[in-house]
């Protein structure tokens, strides 16, 4: 099998590029390979499904671009597609005057990154929104919604298909072998052959790199989030994206509340360690991948500067008492009865040397080949943006060896 543009990973993020590449270049031989019998069956499959305004994001950073960009891309994709979506909004609450320092942190950053209709609210207003939050002050934004990623994802497989590129599922890279004229991809016994390639692994993004010959600045650490579901009485006290302020130390929102597309509202994720990189319960452990977390020097500097944050998150991972006393931080009138523990995602986190969470999209390069290294959340809010900017480079590539 040959083609002139390879994609390894089927989740949202390589599937966008696929497509992006596809549109760019009409008629281009173009396949994505994915290990599952699916495409989009981990973070793509697996996420709180919001669509992210880029509110959070340091101005002029790939991820607010991106973010900001993207967006209006995915609307734009889904109203042509008929892919159901919802602009429901979000508030950001402040649940103490402490917080409100780092609040209008948050919203200078909206303002700098070209958000329209986003506002600092008082608790008044706080409570005409969500009636049964607590907050002292907020921000409201309008923008943000809920969406199915997978729906997506399915969508853009099938645009790939009909352009006449291909989905290989089933095909776990082992051995990727490049020479003067192409690279060669392999699964057991099965090879590809391709003019470029371009790795995105998610959770393997850097064993692929290393597979390849690249030595990434840093390791991906594997962070589970676990959901829980609210029971359908207790619906009633959320009305659309409630989130608490952020700890600026960490690239993680912390456990909110969420509207879902397909009904119901469901409570996290929380981030906790994941023994496996595809370990979606406690107990899925795979000893080398283990191991190769916790001997990684950026791990043993990160839990040693937030030991306490890590109990904390391992606490409230086991206990379901611990996870809705952070719920009713946010909705006091939970309780115990409402929420029933549901499921689990598992986010591809960068962590470098000096145990500092990469909080930004990390892309290399090789002559036939690109990786995109870290890809956390909004990727999937950004992926048409993202998959864009990689088709660029893409192009440019193949320009290169053609010529």
């Amino acid at each position: 099998m040959q083609f002139d543009v390879t994609i390894i990973g089927g989740g949202i993020v390589g599937l966008a590029t696929a497509w992006q590449i596809q549109n760019a270049h009409p008629g281009i031989r173009i396949a994505v390979l994915e290990k599952e019998p699916a495409v989009a069956t981990h973070q793509t499959d697996r996420n709180s499904g919001v669509i992210h305004s880029g509110i959070y994001y340091k101005p002029g950073s790939a991820k607010a671009i991106n973010c900001v960009k993207g967006y209006g891309m995915l609307l734009d994709f889904c109203r042509q597609y008929d892919i159901p979506f919802e602009l429901c909004g979000k508030i950001i609450i402040a649940g103490d005057e402490k917080q409100i320092p780092t609040l209008e942190g948050i919203y200078k950053r909206g303002i700098e990154n070209g958000l329209k209709g986003i506002r600092m609210i008082d608790a008044r207003e706080a409570k005409e929104i969500e009636p049964h939050c607590h907050a002292v002050k907020g921000i409201w934004v309008p923008q943000a919604g809920i969406i199915d990623y997978r729906v997506v994802a399915n969508k853009l497989a099938a645009l790939i298909k009909q352009g006449g590129g291909e989905i290989i599922t089933g095909f776990k890279v082992d051995r990727i072998v490049k020479d003067k004229a192409s690279i060669r991809i392999s699964c057991d016994n099965r090879t590809i052959v391709s003019k470029l390639a371009i790795g995105c692994a998610g959770l393997y993004a850097d064993h692929l790199a290393r597979m390849a010959g690249v030595e990434p600045p840093h390791k991906i650490v594997p962070f589970r989030g676990e959901f829980y579901a609210l029971s359908p009485e207790a619906t009633r006290l959320v009305r659309g994206l409630i989130y608490p302020v952020p700890d600026v130390n960490f690239p993680f929102l912390g456990v909110h509340l969420t509207k879902r597309i397909d009904g119901g509202v469901e409570a996290g994720p929380n981030a906790v360690l994941a023994f496996r990189r595809e370990g979606y319960k406690h107990l899925d452990i795979h000893v080398g991948e283990l191991a190769e977390a916790l001997r990684y020097p950026g791990f043993v500097r990160l839990a040693i500067k937030h030991w306490r944050k890590g109990m904390d998150e391992m606490h409230r991972s086991f206990s379901k008492r611990a996870f809705l006393k952070s719920l009713q931080i946010l909705v006091p009138a939970l309780r115990m009865e409402d929420i029933t523990r549901s499921r689990a995602g598992v986010r591809a986190q960068a962590l470098d040397h000096q145990g500092n969470l990469v909080d930004d999209y990390v892309i290399l390069q090789q002559e036939r080949m690109i990786h995109l290294c870290n890809a956390p959340s909004p990727a999937a809010t950004s992926c048409l943006s993202i998959g864009e900017y990689v088709a660029g480079i893409a192009g440019e590539k193949l320009r290169g060896l053609e010529g």
